[in-house]
């Protein structure tokens, strides 16, 4: 009888049941077990459906999960908390293995007491209610951290690829460009050592200007530029010119008149330093060109990303174009499209009406389901991405033309932690935190599914007008 009051006792000096009247301590204390653990022991696992209910008197216990990348503790437990099955919770399994920190003391409580402890003990279900309801915010906040995670580990690795390749481009351009104008110097020299006329000047700029206009639009295959560059290497050699300008002046479109009509005009000691000058201008102003096209294409991916996070609004709702939406999502994949072949197509309605969202949140939508269609696809297949309106609504549709999702698969693609991925590609909480984000912005999701045809629906409410 004694350890009996001490149990009730402790059970009164609980954090969260503790100020139940003393006979609900009292009922708790005759029909639960008292369970001593070690650092190391499981109290529940993963696997297992969930026996008790476990009122934690002192001690420490943690969840724990893998979702591809190695054990990550997710939620803890201390003296005064309480763990485990609760009244009137769906709970069957734990997400993860709860395992013991520190030496600790639980009174658990059968998973078949439970109906009893509501009819006996009405203000410690009340307090246990309360405490499901906080448990459930914070594991769908962990949950939708862990797909944000997810989701930008995609973004991050689709970006760094993307961005790859302009900024290398952009650094063997600006060493290239360097050489040019260390050319472009000497050329000036000589020229201007050779005094030149007015005339003989000009003639030399309209060659500039001539092979300017006709770079900005000269595609060669290479056998056409092979044969451009043995043009080039003759016409120097018939004049006395060194093939040092050859590859610069190939890659232009300045005509050999052009080039025939500048020997008639500029003098033979001036010649060699006057084609050294326009193609070494020439050289310089296309890889300023190239250095624009792709620090602009860097811009681009650096602004779709800003937009896609919303990194520079507020966490409250605002009106949301989707068509912007959908475009930065498909760009920032882009990357990913392009590593296998797969083409994106992007239909956006013309008149489509803003949604009133959390923008961030909306392109997660996006994000999930067209990376899913990525992957859903063989080589050289195809994602349409389209966006209309019906009616009041906007529907947005992910089609793909991949294998299909088995039958049997089909009805547990919404659920948490499900995945057909290989272990560390997926968590298995993308579809089923874009079903939340869809069912908090009061939408709907499903999908359609046979060989060749996947569709994912999403339908998202307009504002009604005030």
């Amino acid at each position: 009888m004694t350890d009996r009051n001490d149990l009730v006792e402790r059970l009164a000096g609980h954090r969260t049941i503790g100020s139940a009247p003393r006979a609900e301590l009292e009922w708790l204390a005759a029909n639960g077990k008292l369970h001593r653990y070690q650092p190391g022991d499981r109290v529940s696992s993963h696997d297992r459906e969930v026996e008790a209910l476990y009122i934690i008197l002192s001690g420490h216990v943690a969840i724990h999960v893998d979702r591809g990348a190695g054990l990550r503790r997710i939620v803890e437990w201390r003296d005064g908390d309480v763990a485990g099955v609760l009244p009137y919770s769906r709970l069957r399994k734990p997400p993860g293995d709860a395992l013991v920190e520190a030496t600790t003391e639980v009174l658990a409580l059968a998973r078949e007491r439970l109906p009893e402890l509501t009819r006996e003990c009405h203000a410690v279900t009340t307090s246990l209610v309360h405490v499901m309801t906080d448990r459930a915010r914070q594991f769908t906040a962990n949950d939708l951290h862990d797909e944000k995670m997810a989701s930008l580990g995609t973004l991050a690795a689709g970006l760094a690829h993307e961005l790859n390749n302009p900024a290398s481009a952009a650094t063997r351009c600006a060493q290239t460009l360097l050489e040019e104008l260390i050319a472009v110097e000497a050329s000036c020299r000589a020229l201007g050592a050779a005094g030149l006329s007015p005339a003989e000047v000009a003639e030399i700029d309209r060659v500039l200007g001539t092979c300017m206009v006709a770079a900005t639009d000269t595609t060669r295959s290479p056998l056409e530029q092979g044969d451009r560059e043995d043009e080039i290497l003759t016409w120097l050699a018939a004049h006395g010119v060194t093939d040092a300008a050859a590859g610069s002046l190939a890659k232009t479109g300045v005509a050999v008149d052009v080039l025939d009509r500048l020997a008639r005009v500029i003098p033979d000691a001036a010649l060699v330093p006057a084609i050294q000058w326009v193609a070494s201008g020439c050289a310089g102003r296309r890889l300023a060109l190239s250095i624009e096209a792709a620090t602009s294409r860097i811009h681009q991916l650096v602004s779709a990303v800003k937009r896609f996070t919303y990194m520079d609004r507020g966490s409250m709702p605002e009106y949301v174009d989707i068509g912007p939406g959908l475009a930065d999502t498909c760009a920032v994949l882009e990357g990913k499209a392009h590593a296998k072949g797969v083409s994106v197509a992007l239909d956006v309605a013309p008149d489509l009406p803003r949604i009133y969202a959390f923008g961030g949140e909306i392109n997660q939508i996006w994000e999930q389901l067209i990376d899913n269609a990525l992957d859903a696809v063989g080589p050289n297949g195809h994602v349409k991405v389209t966006a209309t309106r019906d009616g009041s609504r906007v529907v947005v549709c992910v089609a793909d033309d991949g294998p299909g999702i088995p039958a049997d698969v089909m009805p547990r693609i919404f659920d948490p932690f499900f995945t057909t991925k290989a272990v560390g590609q997926g968590v298995g909480l993308g579809l089923d935190i874009a079903r939340r984000i869809v069912g908090w912005h009061s939408g709907s999701i499903d999908v359609s599914s046979k060989p060749g045809c996947t569709v994912f629906r999403v339908s998202l409410p307009t504002p009604v007008p005030t």
